[in-house]
């Protein structure tokens, strides 16, 4: 689908380097903040990505329809400091952020899983 620039969608891409040994720490904070932003109205989407040849590189993908919202009331949520506050410990370096202008999005909706008489189960 293509987007016009007026559409208010503003994306981040922001790439974390996590010390060795803080991995299950780094997500354990951070997939309870994903989970809770699902729920905010101004929240589209977001994609956790590992990097394939490093263990401690994460790329954190999302979406939002408005951006002042994001600035002026997202980031301030209770449920993001716990992370924020983590972050100096946890991470090797700071954390690179960019920002985006999202114009286009192609997304597969999911397809329906079907059994086979090949994997029926006895």
């Amino acid at each position: 689908m293509h987007l016009d620039s007026s559409s208010g969608l503003v994306a981040y891409v922001i790439t974390f380097t996590v010390r060795p040994g803080q991995q299950d720490e780094f997500l354990g904070l951070l997939e309870p903040l994903l989970d809770a932003m699902r729920n905010e109205a101004t929240f589209a989407n977001a994609f956790l990505h590992r990097d394939p040849s490093s263990d401690y590189r994460y790329m954190l993908y999302e979406t939002w329809t408005d951006e002042k919202d994001l600035a002026e009331v997202q980031i301030h949520r209770e449920y993001r400091q716990a992370f924020w506050r983590a972050l100096p410990d946890l991470l090797e370096s700071p954390r690179e952020i960019q920002r985006w202008q999202p114009v286009r999005s192609d997304i597969r909706p999911p397809q329906p899983l079907s059994v086979t008489p090949d994997c029926a189960y006895d």
